[in-house]
């Protein structure tokens, strides 16, 4: 069977960002929320989808990008130029090449997942594209059977649920020196960057705040340290979703979302608290 010819672009190209045109009649919705996410992504990851434009610098899929690129001041961007597209075929694949994405689905069980880990190392569902309603609805997917012996059997060693037995914290070993339990490497480099900046107080004391999220926790080191602790700082561990002594009280006091978070992290490093 003769294999198709297909048009290969063989380069990008840098274009002046001001100097593209966009399609006029683009039925193609993109609202702050996307581009903001879309900013972060670029932020983060680079521009690793160039804008698709045709010989005349009018654009053909890309629009989303070009106005975050827009947004983030961004002189120049990567373009493929499809100079070999008609009229009518750059109008069917601007559309096309929005449709087809949406055509495609998630596997939640494993989606949700992954949200939980990324979220344990700092990366949050809501800057991935996922409004929090998503998100709160996919962790509550973890605790359910999705069918099937061998994924209840895989969510049950890898989830962390309501169905959790209460942890007995005995000393296991030597009581871990504090700076063994947590990691907080990357927040003080934010912190320092902050401190730089030259900020307003009160901005520059949010953002400081806001930087200890970045702060990753040792939970096998922190249950050993409980369990070694004196009563008052058991109790203040415990006030601080740290441990889990009470379920019924960490709902109460407003923890379940947290101690998910903190539990899936504990799991991930092999320990359930009851070991």
């Amino acid at each position: 069977m003769t294999s198709p010819k297909i048009v290969m672009p063989s380069q990008i190209v840098m274009r002046a960002t001001a100097s593209l045109i966009g399609y006029a009649r683009n039925s193609r919705t993109h609202d702050e929320r996307q581009i903001d996410v879309l900013c972060k992504s670029i932020t983060e990851y680079g521009f690793t989808n160039p804008v698709l434009i045709d010989g005349n610098r009018g654009v053909i899929a890309g629009h989303g990008r070009i106005m975050a690129a827009e947004k983030l001041g961004l002189v120049e961007v990567p373009c493929i130029e499809l100079r070999h597209l008609t009229n009518e075929q750059k109008r069917a694949y601007l559309i096309a090449d929005n449709a087809i994405g949406t055509m495609s689905g998630w596997n939640e069980a494993l989606l949700a997942q992954e949200l939980a880990d990324l979220s344990g190392v700092g990366i949050e569902g809501t800057d991935l594209g996922f409004d929090a309603a998503e998100i709160d609805r996919l962790m509550e997917t973890l605790g359910k059977d999705f069918g099937g012996k061998a994924k209840k059997d895989a969510l049950d060693e890898s989830t962390y649920t309501t169905k959790i037995q209460v942890p007995v914290y005995e000393p296991k070993g030597e009581c871990p020196p504090v700076r063994d339990l947590f990691d907080n490497g990357k927040t003080k480099e934010l912190v320092a960057e902050i401190d730089a900046a030259g900020l307003p107080s009160d901005v520059a004391s949010f953002l400081r705040l806001a930087a200890e999220r970045h702060t990753s926790f040792n939970f096998r080191n922190i249950a050993e340290y409980y369990a070694h602790a004196d009563e008052r700082t058991q109790s203040l561990m415990e006030r601080s979703a740290l441990v889990i002594i009470d379920f019924n009280a960490a709902i109460e006091n407003g923890f379940v979302r947290l101690t998910e978070r903190l539990g899936q992290l504990a799991e991930k490093e092999g320990w359930n608290g009851a070991d």
